[in-house]
């Protein structure tokens, strides 16, 4: 299905952006130059770093590109469960022989910055996770000539997105490896979720805006998939974490399929959000007993993570990873997106010789 969206790039694929150091720019321009659309992931940086970012892509390739943007986050009153985890948590400080960090590093990250930032030197395509912006912010990217999705996990959020002025919704199923982009995080709908198929057949038929599927999906069969129900294009996140130009650490890559790391789970133990990652030792440890704290315990638990990333521990670190994490293939990104589509069109001819597509 053709859309504003899907004309900017040939194939109906769609790179996540993974925060935390992975969508380096060296993997973006990969993909967008393969004919898909890769994505910055702007969480967690400075907007000088992100606009750095953004210098060196535009260096790279001339191709359409998106950046993504964490939603200000509300605030939290129950500071005593944060102090409660973080006692819970000196045992891993003495153990990785660090300090826990300080939970109270910010709420917004650098929301106002940044979107000044992309208003001044537009992009492509600004995508947004955590929440739904104002009419306000998104008629300026419409005026900037900036496509813009929103995340949603419910097809009521998916109402909001389109309510709001988004251009696209990104329909983000119970699957998807990393944070679950609910816009309120409300502890009683955890393990509430709702798989990808069922979630896009519900916002495609309660959205008329362009829906991009996010959720588990690591091979073009898939991608065809999710567009016969509907979807206009295919959203990977896990399926690019193991390329060489991924700026994931070299131990994440190779647990992705290492048999010692059988299933994923939705957790709250690394960020005090739900976000799916390979089962470990620290998940396991202290995901019952990590608050509904967002960004507070991301930000505590932030050198734990990076001195496990430093000692090559694995479980120790966040090992952000979706559903079909033991499907993925070591193939430089651009391959990877010239293999999906092939497995794409493959798929689709298949379903048009049984009669399955018209």
């Amino acid at each position: 299905m053709s859309s504003p969206l899907t004309d900017l790039f040939p194939h109906p694929i769609v790179q996540a952006p993974m925060a935390g150091g992975v969508s380096l720019p060296q993997l973006v321009a990969a993909v967008s130059e393969a004919g898909g659309l890769g994505f910055l992931a702007a969480g967690y940086k400075t907007a000088d770093g992100m606009y750095q970012e953004i210098k060196q892509l535009r260096g790279l390739t001339g191709r359409p590109f998106g950046v993504n943007v964490f939603m200000p986050q509300p605030e939290y009153a129950e500071s005593g469960a944060v102090e409660v985890y973080a006692h819970q948590l000196a045992g891993e400080a003495a153990w990785y022989e660090t300090e826990l960090g300080d939970p109270d590093s910010g709420r917004d990250d650098g929301y106002d910055a940044k979107l000044a930032v992309l208003l001044d030197n537009p992009v492509p395509v600004v995508s947004f996770h955590f929440g739904v912006p104002s009419r306000d912010v998104l008629d300026s990217f419409r005026r900037a000539g900036t496509f813009t999705l929103v995340t949603a996990t419910t097809a009521e959020e998916a109402r909001a997105v389109e309510r709001a002025g988004a251009d696209a919704v990104i329909a983000q199923g119970v699957e998807a490896g990393g944070h679950q982009g609910t816009h309120r995080d409300l502890p009683e709908n955890d393990g509430a979720g709702i798989g990808l198929l069922s979630l896009v057949a519900q916002i495609r038929e309660a959205v008329s805006i362009p829906v991009v599927a996010a959720g588990g999906i690591m091979r073009g069969s898939q991608i065809a998939a999710v567009l016969a129900a509907g979807a206009s294009a295919a959203q990977l996140g896990t399926a690019f974490l193991a390329t060489p130009e991924s700026g994931a650490q070299v131990v994440h890559k190779q647990a992705l399929t290492n048999p010692l790391f059988a299933r994923t789970e939705l957790t709250r133990a690394f960020s005090g959000r739900p976000a799916r990652g390979l089962v470990n030792r620290f998940l396991r440890e202290h995901g019952p007993y990590a608050p509904a704290a967002y960004p507070e315990i991301h930000h505590l638990t932030s050198p734990l993570r990076k001195a496990a990333a430093k000692a090559g521990d694995a479980q120790g670190m966040a090992l952000w990873a979706g559903q079909g994490h033991r499907l993925a293939r070591e193939l430089p990104a651009g391959e990877l997106v010239a293999v999906l589509a092939a497995e794409l069109d493959a798929a689709r001819t298949a379903l048009s010789a049984k009669g399955g597509l018209r």
